[in-house]
């Protein structure tokens, strides 16, 4: 019975993933400023190396952002077991894809992963890691 809940829970997180970012994308792309309501109060940004923390400062955070094009390329999810997260539905989703910024026209590699939580059968990120892949300097 434990391995039909672990199935059924990694085609949950899967089907989450694909219909999460899909909203998420769209969001981010085309009505931005709503953006703010897919995220904890207390949710995390890490972009390229910059934390923020808190749902206003992210939505300023993404607010001041040139406006975007995002072509997602790949996406994987798994559930997070719930006695790790207070019993409380969570997923990590991973995905990548393609970026075009407005004031750059040049399509960029990027790798986002995201931390969800169900919340009042809606879903929150709690955190959430934004990378560019450009080459490293060594």
């Amino acid at each position: 019975m434990a391995s039909e809940v672990s199935l059924k829970n990694v085609d949950n997180a899967c089907q989450t993933a694909e219909e999460f970012t899909k909203l998420y994308y769209k969001q981010l792309d085309n009505h931005r400023h709503l953006i703010s309501k897919m995220y904890l109060d207390t949710g995390l940004l890490v972009w390229n190396g910059n934390g923020i923390t808190g749902n206003d400062k992210i939505m300023k955070f993404l607010m001041d952002l040139p406006g975007s094009t995002h072509v997602l390329k790949t996406l994987d999810a798994q559930p997070i077991a719930e006695s790790l997260v207070a019993n409380k539905l969570t997923f990590l989703i991973q995905a990548c894809g393609d970026v075009t910024y407005q004031n750059d026209n040049t399509r960029k590699h990027f790798q986002q992963t995201f931390l969800i939580v169900a919340v009042d059968s809606k879903w929150k990120i709690v955190s959430e890691c934004f990378r560019l892949q450009v080459p490293h300097n060594s």
